[in-house]
């Protein structure tokens, strides 16, 4: 069975994005060094510049993950990948309708939408073994509180927004106790993985190769 792993980056007083959804101080690590990372999928133009601690943790990430779990929302902001996500891996994207237009011819982006069990079955299809990564605030409470999730992964970066869009809002929610991280200190970030402990592991996750192109680019990730 695929891990699910929540994977986003968050500023130090806790928010995934400014109020007009706006990423580029809490993504900032990702321009921060000399590694370059290029994407998986050849069609992105972007690449990433990260310290040696974040490309080894990247990389590692890359090859685990085998699919993204979004929101509408993220998938909105993304412009839909164009169809293809950056990564190279397909995307499930939980919402009330289908978007006019979608899915589109040869694109690796599917919707669901009867619900986020549903939508993490459909993703853990969709990984082919490996882990399915959940991105957006909301589709990552979702999980966590329907208790689908079995790690949080949190890249946490060296900034306060003062104001946004929180990862955690869930006033009144009960308590939630996590594992002990993993902790890799990068330049203007730190990478957390904290184990969901109520999660049985399924056990490794099937790696998949890294195939490092010239030009290729890594495409940032989405609130």
């Amino acid at each position: 069975m695929s891990r699910v792993i929540a994977v986003m980056s968050m500023s130090l007083d806790g928010y995934v994005a400014d109020p007009g959804d706006g990423v580029s101080e809490v993504f900032d690590w990702y321009f921060s060094g000399d590694v370059e990372i290029p994407m998986p999928h050849p069609g992105s133009d972007m690449v990433f510049r990260v310290s040696p601690a974040s490309a080894e943790h990247l990389t590692g990430l890359m090859a685990e993950v085998g699919a993204f779990l979004t929101g509408r929302r993220t998938f909105e902001v993304a412009h839909g990948w164009g169809g293809q996500h950056p990564w190279g891996v397909p995307a499930v994207v939980v919402a009330h309708q289908v978007p006019d237009g979608w899915p589109r011819p040869g694109s690796t982006v599917q919707f669901v939408t009867d619900g986020i069990h549903s939508a993490v079955a459909a993703a853990r299809s969709a990984a082919g073994g490996r882990a399915v990564a959940v991105h957006g605030a909301d589709t990552i409470r979702q999980c966590l509180a329907a208790g689908l999730l079995h790690e949080l992964h949190i890249d946490l970066a060296a900034v306060l927004l003062g104001s946004g869009v929180r990862l955690f809002d869930t006033p009144g929610a009960a308590p939630q106790a996590l594992g002990t991280p993993t902790v890799t200190a990068g330049v203007g970030v730190t990478h957390l993985r904290y184990p969901v402990p109520s999660q049985p592991d399924p056990g490794p996750q099937q790696p998949r190769a890294l195939v490092r192109r010239s030009g290729a680019s890594l495409g940032p990730l989405e609130p």
